[in-house]
Order: structure tokens, then sequence, then C-alpha cells
């Protein structure tokens, strides 16, 4: 039988004609435990440490196997506000660490409806609609970034790092069958040091030699140094790997001309623009991605400044033949006569068998704000940085490293040597106030404010800047 909104069953199913009728009362328990937490909570994070929460944490989750249920009501409301309470919350404007952003709550309210619904896109009738929905809304996001291509495609990933491995696989695939070579070489790669960590990782799981890292002392690849390196190489297929937006410092690497080095000298491109892809929707900021349509592969993630729950992750191509590789048949999914019947073949979208529709949030966002809106949010967040450089600037109590390229701003108290910096960041994180990252240059050390929030005010940034000076003095 199913729930009713008095009675909440834990075994209703959230699916049919009367899921709707029993999701409700626990969404609502679901929402005021969410309430709760967060006030309990009372900032950007949980004081204490790591110790402290993990002890509050066992105190409300214990048993995590009771012999007999609590009950649909009690279990969603102790554990939700549990998470809750111990949350590292990007929706606090003092929570600016890393690329985590706070989601839309349409955007969370979709995920719910996926949730729900729970379509699997790795065949047809799994996902009818769903499936559907996603070659659009690709479609439509791959052609942002190759507005000259327009058969363009994206496949739908968990985030930058699935794409980069994508990316470097569809390379590597491209390598093996390149014409007239009886026996290719393996694919080579060159990245500069600012690259993700997951190029690095990705070329060890796919039995890839190790990257060839050149240095970026100015935080981005130098055209001159991608010239020498791919002169000296031995004449094997390249992947020369560009960044638009690093994780540190958020600034975009040269692109024309590595493109333009590429073409010279027959390599592949792909850029990891996981971070720095949204300013696509920005014309005032699109300028800042001149070059990235002439990369062979693109990383895009909008769980980033896109503003979505994770996972959001794209990897977008020119040409659809580039994702010919994935091409993998599994008869109980995509029988060969029911492909030819019409029935679309979805496994080779993914590398994943088994995959949620995270297109829904993103078809609904796109929709809803339309490309200007997006943008608009994505101008917010980097005009916020660049306030927050000037209150630094002006600030006699502090260095800023640069100006903003995206929404990173570099920054620590002046005169503080890598110890300092990094034990202001500790006390913050101990006490509740503050979840800064942190970023190593040549220059050593900083605190590093990623500002994703783009409802953050000035007032929210003197705060942080005045918690930081309060930690420096101590």
């Amino acid at each position: 039988m199913p729930a009713s909104a008095a009675d909440p069953t834990p075994a209703a199913l959230a699916g049919g004609t009367q899921g709707a009728r029993a999701v409700r009362p626990l969404i609502d328990t679901t929402l005021r435990a969410l309430a709760r937490g967060a006030t309990v909570r009372g900032g950007p994070l949980p004081a204490g440490g790591p110790e402290a929460v993990a002890a509050r944490v066992r105190a409300a989750a214990t048993p995590v196997l009771p012999e007999h249920g609590t009950g649909a009501e009690e279990s969603l409301r102790t554990l939700v506000q549990a998470l809750a309470e111990g949350a590292a919350d990007p929706a606090e404007p003092h929570c600016a660490a890393h690329l985590h952003g706070p989601p839309l709550a349409l955007a969370t309210a979709a995920d719910l409806a996926a949730a729900a619904l729970n379509p699997s896109l790795d065949s047809w009738d799994q996902a009818p609609s769903a499936t559907a929905l996603e070659t659009l809304t690709t479609r439509a996001l791959a052609a942002l970034a190759y507005p000259a291509h327009p058969h363009a495609d994206a496949l739908v990933t968990t985030g930058g790092t699935e794409s980069n491995q994508l990316a470097l696989l569809l390379a590597r695939e491209a390598a093996r069958g390149t014409p007239g070579r009886a026996a290719p070489r393996p694919l080579r790669i060159v990245c500069g040091a600012n690259a993700h960590h997951s190029i690095h990782r990705s070329a060890w799981l796919l039995g890839l030699p190790g990257p060839e890292t050149l240095p970026t002392p100015t935080g981005t690849l130098h055209p001159d140094d991608v010239r020498a390196a791919l002169t000296r190489l031995p004449r094997v297929p390249t992947l020369v790997v560009a960044t638009a937006g690093t994780t540190d410092t958020g600034r975009i690497d040269p692109l024309p001309p590595i493109a333009d080095l590429c073409d010279t000298h027959g390599a592949t491109l792909h850029i990891d623009a996981s971070y720095g892809g949204p300013l696509l929707f920005s014309d005032t900021l699109r300028p800042a991605l001149s070059g990235l349509d002439r990369a062979h592969t693109i990383a895009l993630d909008l769980h980033k400044l896109g503003w979505q729950p994770i996972a959001a992750g794209l990897l977008a191509v020119p040409d659809p033949h580039t994702l010919a590789p994935l091409a993998h048949r599994a008869d109980y999914l995509s029988a060969p006569d029911d492909t030819e019947a019409g029935f679309p073949d979805t496994l080779h979208r993914s590398l994943r068998t088994t995959r949620r529709p995270d297109i829904l949030k993103i078809a609904v966002t796109l929709r809803a704000l339309g490309r200007r809106g997006i943008g608009t949010l994505v101008e917010r967040v980097c005009a916020t940085a660049h306030t927050l450089a000037d209150l630094i600037d002006a600030h006699p109590a502090f260095d800023l490293h640069s100006r903003p390229t995206l929404s990173t701003v570099l920054f620590r108290p002046t005169g503080a040597d890598d110890k300092t910096t990094a034990r202001i960041r500790r006390r913050l994180l101990h006490h509740g106030h503050a979840v800064l990252g942190r970023a190593t240059t040549p220059e050593g050390l900083w605190l590093k404010a990623t500002l994703l929030n783009p409802h953050t005010r000035t007032d929210d940034l003197q705060h942080l800047l005045k918690l930081v000076e309060g930690h420096t003095t101590r």
C-alpha cells in the first residue's frame, strides 16, 4: 500500500501514480531537518575540527543498522539534520575554498524528479524521454562550444576528471588507428604544471607514458615551451593539454597560439575548460576563451560555474565520429535488430553502464535562465572576485597575488610565511569561521578564495577579511 501523508512508510516507492503522494511528507521532513541542521551549524562549516564532527555523527547515526528500523520520519530527521549540521555549505558566502559551487534551488528540485523516476541511460527502454532530452541538450551545449560545427556533440560525465580521462582515451585510440603505421608508438602527452591532476592520473590508468610536464612559473603555459616540446619529441602521436581556468589561480592558457602550434606539428589539442568553460554563456566574458573551438575535445563542468548539483560534467567534440572508439554493444541492452528498428543505442555515450539522468537538472536550468541569465550569474561572480581583489589591494594587512582571471583570488597576510598562512587556514576551519583553500606559487603559499556564490555581497567579503585578520593576530 502507498504511504499516506500522515504515515509515510519506509518501503513506499517514489515512482508510479502514487509516488508523489508518498514522497511529499518525506520532503517536508527533509526540508525541516536541513533548516534545523543549518541553524545549529550557524556558519559555513561545523566547528571543532574532524574529531568533533565525527563524534557528533557517531552520536546521531549509531546504530547505523539497528535490528528493527526507526521509521522513515525519524531516520530522515536524524540523519539529514546530522549531515546538514556537519556540512561545509557552499551556499554560505565564507565557504569559498574549492570549485564546489552552491546548487540552484531550481536544479535541486529537478534532481529530485530524476531520483524519483530513476531512469538509467544505458538503454533506451530504461530512459525513453531522458535519452531524447540528453540528445537535445548535449547538442545545444556542444554548439555553444563549437558554433561553426553543425554536428558538434557532447557526452555527459561525472565532472572534469572523467571528461579528461575520456579525452585521453579518445586521443589514444585515434593514435592507434593512424594509417600506415604498423606498430604505432604510445600517445605522448604534453601539459603544463598548471594542468589538473587528473591528466597524470588518466595517463596512468590508460597505460600511457607519463605526461611531459612543462613549467608554468607565471601560472600558464608559454607557447615557446610548447613549441620546444613538440619540436624535440619524436614523430609520434601527441596530445597537448591546455587549461582554461586552472584550479589554483583560475588562469587561462594562451589558447590561440597553442592551437597554432598543434596545427603546425600535427598534434591533437584537448582543452580542460572545466572551470572557465561557462564564460561561453556571457557575451562580455566569452572573448577570454578565444581559440577554445579549435580543440579536438573540450572538458566542461556545470557543477562549478553552472550551479548544478554534483555531478554535471561534459566532454564536447566538434565531430561525433570522434566518439566512435566508445562504441560497444551488449545485446541485452541494445541488440542489433532493436537498433535497426530505430531504438537508440545509448551504451556508447559513456564509459559507465548504469547512468542517472544528470541532464535533466541541466536542461531545466538552461530553459529557465536562458543563455543570458546564466551568463549574468557568471559575470556576477567574476565581478565579485574583482571586488575582493580591490579590498585586499587596499588593505595594509594583506598581499594580493594577482588580479583574478575568473572568480579565484589568492591573498595572504603581509609578511606571513608558508607555515603561518597554513596555520591561519586551519584555525578558520577549526572554529567553523571560513573555508578557504590553499595554493602554492613560486612566491610561496597563499590563501585561496574561490567565489562561486552569485549572491555574495561586499559586506560578506569585508567580514571574511576581518576573520582572516583576527586569526592572523592570535
